[in-house]
Formats: C-alpha cells, sequence, structure tokens
C-alpha cells in the first residue's frame, strides 16, 4: 500500500532523528559510571531530538501547528493540521541505558487523530497507521490479539509520572485488581511502544492514568487500526486529551474496564 505524503514526510524526520538518540543512547551508557550521572546529558539529547524534529516537518508542512513535550504549542492557532510530537518517549529507560525507548509522531487534522508512527530505534521497529488503512510495522500487517480469557493474557501497565501518595496508592490497587484475573502484568516504561505492542498483539491490553496526549496519540491511532479498542479507561471513547488510555481487543478491553472501574467506585464510595 502506497504511503501518503504526510507519512512519507513522518518517517524521514524521525530518521534522522533517531540517528541522533541513537548516538546519544550510546553516549548515555558509558555515563552511566560518572558521579554526576547522565541526567542533563539526556535532557538535552532529548531537546535535540525536538529541534530536529520541528526543524524537519516545519521545512516540509509550513503551514501545519506543532504540540510537543518539551516546546509546547507552536504554529498557526487556527491551523486544520497539527503535530503531535513526543521525541523521546521512555525517557528513564534511556536514561539508565535501558534499550526501550522510542520516538512518537502523530497528525490531527480538526481534531482528529489520522496518521501515527512510533519508532523503536534500537530493535528497527516502525510502527505506522494512517486512518482507514491498517497499521503496520516492516510492511507487516498488525492485527491486535485474539486471546478472551484474561487468565492467558499479558497485560502492560504505566504507573503515572511524578505521581503524589493518592495516584501511587491507587494505581497499587488497579494493579493489584488485575492480577486476581492474571499473573501477565508488565510495566515497560515507554506508554507509546506499550500501545504499538498492543497493535502487534504482543500486549493483550494496557492501562494507564496520567498521560498527555503526545505519550497516546500515535499509538492510539496504531491499536484502532489494527482492530483494537482505545478509550478512556470508564469507556467514554476518545482518550487523547483525556489524560488515560485503556486499549486492547474488545473482549479484554471490556473486562479490564469493568475492573479498574470497580476499583474506582470503590475509591468514590470511601
Amino acid at each position: 500500500m502506497a504511503l501518503s505524503p504526510n507519512m512519507n514526510v513522518m518517517l524521514r524526520a524521525i530518521e534522522k532523528t533517531a540517528r541522533s538518540l541513537t548516538r546519544d543512547f550510546g553516549e548515555v551508557e558509558q555515563l552511566q559510571v560518572s558521579r554526576k550521572g547522565p541526567g542533563d546529558f539526556v535532557s538535552a539529547a532529548d531537546r535535540r531530538a525536538e529541534e530536529i524534529l520541528y526543524e524537519e516537518l516545519s521545512k516540509a508542512r509550513p503551514d501545519y501547528a506543532f504540540l510537543m513535550e518539551e516546546s509546547g504549542a507552536k504554529g498557526p492557532k487556527d491551523a486544520d493540521y497539527r503535530w503531535i510530537i513526543d521525541p523521546l518517549d521512555g525517557t528513564n529507560n534511556f536514561l539508565h541505558g535501558i534499550p526501550h525507548w522510542c520516538i512518537s509522531v502523530a497528525l490531527e487534522f480538526k481534531g482528529e487523530i489520522v496518521v501515527g508512527v512510533v519508532y523503536d530505534p534500537i530493535k528497527d521497529e516502525m510502527f505506522r497507521a494512517q486512518k482507514g488503512e491498517g497499521a503496520f510495522v516492516r510492511n507487516k500487517r498488525l492485527r491486535v490479539s485474539g486471546r478472551t480469557n484474561l487468565e492467558s493474557c499479558m497485560i502492560g501497565m504505566g504507573q503515572p509520572a511524578q505521581a503524589n501518595s493518592e495516584e501511587r496508592a491507587q494505581f497499587s490497587k488497579e494493579s493489584q485488581a488485575v492480577l486476581n484475573y492474571t499473573q501477565g502484568l508488565r510495566r515497560y516504561g515507554a506508554a507509546a511502544l506499550d500501545l504499538a505492542y498492543v497493535a502487534a498483539g504482543r500486549l493483550d491490553a494496557f492501562w494507564e492514568n496520567g498521560l498527555k496526549s503526545w505519550d497516546m496519540a500515535a499509538g492510539y491511532i496504531i491499536v484502532r487500526e489494527a482492530g483494537g479498542v482505545a478509550t478512556q479507561m470508564d469507556g467514554r471513547s476518545e482518550p487523547v486529551f483525556a489524560k488515560n488510555i485503556l486499549a486492547g481487543n474488545d473482549t479484554i478491553h471490556g473486562e479490564l474496564k469493568t475492573i479498574l472501574n470497580g476499583v474506582r467506585r470503590k475509591k468514590d464510595a470511601a
């Protein structure tokens, strides 16, 4: 299937950014032994990556707006199209030399996510989707898992970043509730990749609170185009700007929604 012009623009920008981040990742692994630590270095790498994406995408599409993790909103406020960018998802993994992080770029058209790319440079896996045209990795069509028995499922989860004590307690209760039904819980630390893994059937579902739109936008459309369901945790349809997401195949998504909302109801009743 032919790629759209916008997809080609995204892929070129992401590949250039990936070369920069991969070089930086090789350096950050060496910094682990230093007393100062690699935190400042990684922050600079993150900003550099975003600058490359901004430069490449704005050069190719000067009339498009931007929403970026590091720089916030840029470009014309009345633009129909907007890039939503996380230049380095999985920053803590990157910081510790763990080879599980990605670049996430989505394209929004009049409030709807229409294109998404999640690229893992270390494994050289480019997950991509265009509205109505399916989801792919390395030109292989993606389909969500067909498992319907929660006991046999592998479920991904994410702990809210910079959570307060109440949010940490809520996360603990949610995790324990799901553990009562399945032993296959995983926390990989990169929400965009977790969502891509749901699309690929590697994870049967994923949930997380406290996310930003750039964490979810690309992964959201990849899951949807792979035949999955991606909603807010309470089941409302649009998660990208809602700070939380629950994704999976139709059956497992429904079962997890019931479990997780049961935890929330107990909290509200307390």
